[in-house]
């Protein structure tokens, strides 16, 4: 292998390195967002004690989702895959408002 063939190849590690880094940080984020929003409504608790559960179980996920990210076989893998888990949780946060807006028995 030449050294300008090296050189590439070193970059797309690292760029591969920083975009999982990205994704673990930005993605947990929002799936852990998305998680305690949802869980927040759903929870058959007091409102103070769903939003502090949910809040706790989001750490757990968000720490999942950063394993999972550093764990799939590839960056594109594990961005479809929490793509896929944002979209779910977020429609069935869409979802849920709307029938506690409508006043729809849950």
């Amino acid at each position: 292998m030449n050294a300008v063939s090296s050189r590439r190849a070193e970059w797309t590690t690292r760029l591969a390195v920083a975009g999982r880094v990205v994704l673990a940080a930005g993605g947990g984020y929002g799936l852990a967002a998305l998680s305690t929003a949802l869980l927040s409504l759903v929870l058959p608790l007091s409102r103070a004690e769903a939003v502090t559960s949910a809040t706790l179980l989001s750490f757990a996920l968000m720490v999942g989702a950063a394993v999972y990210v550093f764990a799939a076989r590839s960056l594109g893998r594990a961005a479809i895959s929490m793509a896929v888990l944002a979209g779910i949780l977020g429609g069935t946060l869409w979802l849920v408002m709307k029938m506690i807006q409508t006043g729809s028995p849950a």
